[in-house]
């Protein structure tokens, strides 16, 4: 018979390397005498560290921690002490002490601890904390079911219940699914976003609580009964989904939340469900909308968080292909709301000193549109307007509109100047409009629009605007405080009133927030200290745009009187100040090389290449010596290192520099004429002191 192994004593060497064992590990350890009480503990887990360990040593494991499935748990761990054959790798469920509303994996292994002898001493638990790793692999099955079992028919209600029967109890307590009505009689969904008066059938309903797949039972309460058809009230998450087709979790349900009174029979079911907190998340293929998800949570402590966010989004992709497979295409509803997609703009324009975000009120009509234009000197032009109408006829004067706008800041003219301009055409396509046929229903519909323009320059911190009909401007500092600015009214674009257009400037201070509108803001603007406009100030610091715009969204719609149809909202940063060169010259012929050699500085510390730089050297080099012989003091060269490489030159002169081509035996005259083939655009931009050449060269790399 073989001797067993000599054991080391627990003393000395061995007993320092058991106490480092129990204090280095990164694995949990547990000593479990025969009563299975805790004789050693480490703190390797989360789990551990939240339990002191005076409190561990002397009890029970179900006695201290959190266990879901205690019974089961402490049978296994018997099982072990009793048969010897260890239990690996286990997956036990708890809960953490101050935490009972998060659910925690743990991968238990217990080994029963023998003498050499033969005699029984207890048991070692090593513990890992697994959360993570379960979750995804919950996840994962997830999406393995819902690729399995959703869409194995051409059947868009069987493919919306299938979906549902994979969520709950899984993802969800409740799971809600509504799909467009026109998409279930075949017809093409529309495209985002969803116009308000489009209706949804109820197609889909389960909930644990019910226990079954019809989601009839009496215990689970619905705002609407399966089948029902209506258009969704807004603004809630669920619209906002279905608008911007971004996901809305919300974390917490409760009665304070502003949206809630929007959709009452939905916030009754809530209620009556205890439900704490909800996911919900569109249905989309193609950027067309086919329906929604919606998800709560009554049972499971846990809030919706950004894995189940992904989850959902992948959930909700596999659906939509499925639904999109049982539906057929109507090509004149697909005409109508592509050509209301496409003549918005993709997205705004981004640019260091300025971002912006914009809101269409009623987001279906065709009528409205923004725009952000960047300018000359760093500039950025911010436009919103509407055109009075709605449908394919009002998208076109919009498309025509927004046209000519871009076309007139492309020239540098002031925003009153500008509406003067677009006046004129809006005139023009009334008279046109005016000359149709009789029994054309454009001849008698008048030709309006509303329009508000407004300039921003990062460098000055100014904002220039003016408006057609009633334009607003709300400016809310970085210190939480706001004011509603005056913006000069003017009539409607094509009226036949001729009162001029006015515009005003004002200072605003970096990290400020500005609501650019086409029309009044009332739920806004009608004290300087609103409660919703206090609590914009008070939370627009660090949050993205797109959650300041659904609270706007959110403050319009409790007015009671009619709010805007477009607005845009803009938050300024400030411009580095290492990405902007300025010097005032001497207005003497000598400082062409003084100019010269500035620019050739600083565009070697922005590490502009030296084609680029020698070219943007003859181009300072001309505009200098223009506005030496032909403009007046005081001088100033401004570059900028921006979008573009800019290349400004200001004097005291209003006269008009012109490109001349010059003849063979002409000494001078071709200063523009190499500006311009140097440049890959020029102008002149005119202030109240003088005025301002500009041009403009690829940005340097970086």
């Amino acid at each position: 018979m073989a001797q067993s192994e000599p054991t080391a004593p627990l003393d000395g060497p061995g007993a320092a390397m058991l106490d480092a064992l129990f204090s280095q590990s990164l694995v949990g350890l547990h000593l479990l005498d025969t009563d299975l009480r805790v004789v050693r503990v480490n703190t390797a887990t989360p789990a551990m560290r939240d339990v002191p360990v005076e409190d561990v040593v002397g009890h029970r494991v179900d006695e201290v921690y959190g266990l879901l499935d205690a019974d089961e748990v402490m049978a296994l761990v018997r099982g072990v002490l009793d048969s010897g054959v260890p239990l690996v790798a286990h997956i036990v469920r708890a809960h953490r002490r101050g935490d009972p509303g998060h659910q925690y994996f743990h991968e238990i292994s217990v080994f029963r601890l023998e003498t050499p002898s033969g005699d029984v001493l207890g048991l070692a638990v090593a513990v890992v904390e697994v959360t993570e790793r379960e979750e995804s692999r919950a996840r994962e099955v997830v999406l393995e079911m819902t690729r399995e079992h959703v869409g194995r028919t051409l059947d868009v209600l069987e493919t919306c219940q299938e979906l549902v029967d994979v969520l709950v109890p899984r993802v969800a307590d409740i799971a809600v699914v509504e799909v467009v009505d026109a998409v279930l009689r075949g017809d093409h969904p529309p495209l985002a976003p969803l116009p308000r008066d489009v209706p949804l059938r109820r197609a889909a309903f389960r909930s644990a609580a019910g226990g079954g797949s019809t989601g009839t039972d009496a215990d689970a309460p619905q705002a609407h009964p399966l089948g029902d058809v209506r258009a969704l009230p807004g603004p809630t998450p669920y619209t906002q989904a279905l608008s911007d087709l971004r996901p809305r979790a919300v974390a917490s349900l409760d009665e304070d939340l502003p949206w809630l009174a929007a959709d009452p029979a939905r916030a009754r079911a809530i209620r009556a469900a205890g439900a704490h907190t909800l996911i919900t998340a569109p249905l989309t293929v193609r950027d067309t909308v086919l329906g929604l998800i919606s998800l709560y949570r009554t049972r499971q402590g846990e809030p919706y968080d950004e894995d189940d966010v992904s989850l959902l989004l992948q959930v909700a992709d596999h659906t939509a292909l499925s639904i999109d497979n049982a539906r057929r295409y109507t090509r004149e509803h697909t005409i109508a709301a592509t050509v209301q997609r496409q003549l918005l703009p993709r997205r705004p324009s981004s640019h260091p000193a300025l971002e912006t975000t914009p809101l269409l009120l009623p987001p279906d009509s065709g009528g409205q549109w923004y725009d952000t234009i960047p300018l000359s000197g760093a500039r950025t032009g911010l436009a919103v307007g509407g055109v009075v109408g709605r449908g394919l006829h009002a998208a076109a004067v919009m498309g025509q509109l927004r046209t000519v706008v871009r076309s007139l800041a492309a020239f540098d003219v002031e925003p009153d100047e500008l509406l003067a301009r677009l006046n004129d055409t809006a005139t023009f396509l009334a008279a046109e409009r005016a000359t149709l046929p009789t029994a054309d229903p454009l001849h008698r519909q008048a030709l309006a629009a509303r329009f508000a323009y407004a300039v921003y320059d990062p460098l000055t911190l100014t904002c220039t605007v003016a408006g057609a009909g009633s334009p607003s401007l709300v400016v809310v500092h970085a210190d939480g405080s706001t004011e509603v600015r005056n913006v000069p009214a003017g009539s409607l674009l094509g009226s036949e009133d001729k009162t001029p257009f006015a515009a005003t400037a004002f200072t605003v201070p970096e990290g400020s927030l500005l609501i650019l509108s086409d029309t009044p803001l009332p739920a806004l603007v009608a004290s300087g200290d609103a409660d919703a406009l206090r609590r914009l100030a008070e939370q627009h610091r660090g949050r993205p745009l797109e959650d300041l715009r659904d609270d706007v969204l959110y403050a319009l719609a409790g007015s009671a009187e009619p709010g805007p149809t477009a607005l845009l909202l803009v938050r300024t940063h400030p411009f580095p100040a290492d990405r902007v060169g300025v010097w005032q010259l001497p207005d003497t012929p000598t400082v062409v090389a003084t100019a010269r050699r500035l620019v050739r500085d600083r565009l070697a510390d922005w590490g502009v290449e030296r084609e680029t730089a020698h070219d943007t050297e003859l181009i300072v080099s001309e505009l200098v010596t223009n506005a030496v012989r032909y403009g007046s003091p005081p001088l100033e060269l401004r570059v900028i290192n921006d979008r573009a490489l800019t290349c400004e030159v200001r004097d005291g002169s209003a006269s008009t520099p012109r490109l001349r081509h010059a003849s063979v035996a002409d000494e001078g005259g071709r200063g523009l004429f190499i500006v311009a083939q140097l440049a890959q655009a020029w102008g002149t931009r005119y202030t109240p002191e003088g005025k301002i050449i500009w041009t403009e060269q690829n940005p340097p790399p970086g």
